[in-house]
């Protein structure tokens, strides 16, 4: 199916003889499929294009195959993508007709169609394509088309199309959960305080916080964690880094607003260290953070009690 789906939707772009003479017109609507996109010297043939374009578009939702290859000069071709040109309106019609035939209830829809007429025999679309069967996802398709006026008028000499370019990867719906904690946070008192920045990456696949511990208004301590989804273990996983040489991992397990964390941290010294954190969420504009069963090198530090920490106001 695939491969005449989209020659159907490119045809957008045809300029068929209907009104394709005329010299006198009304302006195209600017919300028109066919509007114009750099001209002001042939509404005429604009307008063909647009009422040929509905023309084409009852045909194919008519599923008229001879309707549809008589819109193509007798040469014609068709390029699908990464596939072999189909090449003559005769072959055209065969294949359209065979492909309604196996897609009895298949629905042509065409989106952002432009036309540019570049000259007084030549004329280029493109747009996007999209061919709609039942129980199936779908087709879409970027395409542009090559027309060209001869004596009966416009005729479509060629269609190429290229598939989509998917969608940029991204873990966001795995790390949704945790974007309570973008923005500017705090927590501390007049003598120190530790300053938290935490953002997107690009494409939403990972959230960086870049921490400062303040002692006296002086920098004493900085570092950056990184948190992202692990495909392999299907969970959340962060990486710190902190500016004395220090590095860490994370495992994240929870929910919404309550989150557990176990890490286990190589200090710059070489030693090793592991504690258990949380992080609860209180509302748009605070937290509470704490941490439990901290070790280093198996010796046993005090807990943190749950502190609360709150988003930064100008």
């Amino acid at each position: 199916m695939k491969t005449f789906a989209s020659l159907f939707m490119a045809w957008s772009l045809i300029v068929s003889t209907v009104c394709a003479q005329q010299t006198l017109t009304p302006p195209v609507p600017t919300n028109s499929p066919a509007a114009a996109t750099g001209t002001t010297t042939t509404s005429a043939d604009e307008v063909a294009i647009r009422q040929a374009i509905a023309s084409y578009l009852a045909a194919f939702n008519g599923h008229d195959g001879k309707a549809l290859a008589g819109h193509w000069n007798e040469r014609g071709s068709y390029t699908p993508p990464g596939g072999a040109a189909v090449e003559g309106r005769a072959a055209l019609e065969t294949s359209f007709a065979g492909y309604f035939a196996n897609n009895p209830s298949v629905r042509l829809e065409l989106i952002n169609t432009e036309v540019d007429v570049i000259s007084p025999s030549v004329a280029i679309e493109s747009g996007f394509a999209r061919v709609i069967s039942p129980d199936e996802e779908p087709l879409e398709t970027e395409y542009e088309a090559i027309h060209v006026r001869l004596a009966n008028g416009w005729k479509i000499d060629s269609i190429s199309e290229a598939e989509l370019e998917a969608p940029p990867v991204s873990n966001y719906e795995n790390l949704k959960e945790l974007e309570w904690m973008v923005g500017e946070w705090v927590d501390g008192d007049d003598s120190s305080s530790i300053e938290t920045s935490c953002n997107w990456t690009t494409n939403k696949n990972f959230l960086v916080r870049s921490f400062n511990v303040l002692v006296e208004g002086k920098l004493d301590f900085s570092g950056t964690q990184i948190i992202g989804w692990d495909p392999v273990n299907e969970s959340i996983r962060s990486w710190v880094f902190d500016s004395e040489g220090g590095f860490g991992v994370g495992r994240w397990s929870g929910e919404g607003g309550n989150w557990t964390i176990h890490t286990l941290n190589t200090l710059a010294d070489g030693r090793l260290s592991s504690s258990t954190n949380t992080y609860q969420y209180l509302d748009d504009d605070s937290f509470t953070f704490k941490s439990l069963g901290r070790q280093v090198d198996g010796e046993l530090l005090p807990n943190i009690d749950p502190v609360k920490v709150v988003r930064k106001t100008d």
